[in-house]
């Protein structure tokens, strides 16, 4: 609403909940499809691919089967009625799992503490 008000069109991704787990946030993956097509009909967002976390693990090999589930999700929407020409972006791997996220898919990975290790923000 706040879109259509300032004349604006949002990009956003849609936040999967890769592990169905209580305390994340995000949508079923079961659901996904359902949200893709309801936001490909708001013509103030547009629609630019998927993001996960998934669950968090000591072995980042773990994480590629939650992983390999968004990609294919991903891949679904983008080869059907579901996204737009702009469905382009799969972000998912956080600072311990990155290596495994890009070898499933990613083109967008969120590095905070392996980038930070060792960094005083205060010298």
């Amino acid at each position: 609403r706040e879109c259509e008000m300032l004349n604006k069109k949002m990009n956003v991704l849609i936040e999967v909940n890769s592990g169905e787990e209580m305390k994340k946030y995000g949508i079923a993956p079961s659901h996904v499809k359902d949200l893709a097509l309801y936001i490909n009909d708001l013509p103030n967002l547009n629609l630019q691919g998927l993001m996960t976390m998934g669950p968090r693990f000591g072995d980042p090999e773990l994480s590629r089967p939650y992983f390999r589930l968004v990609r294919d999700l991903f891949e679904d929407l983008r080869g059907g009625k579901y996204s737009g020409p702009e469905f382009q972006y799969l972000s998912m791997g956080m600072s311990n799992n990155y290596r495994i996220a890009i070898q499933e898919g990613a083109n967008i990975i969120r590095l905070g503490r392996i980038l930070f290790d060792g960094i005083s923000v205060y010298n």
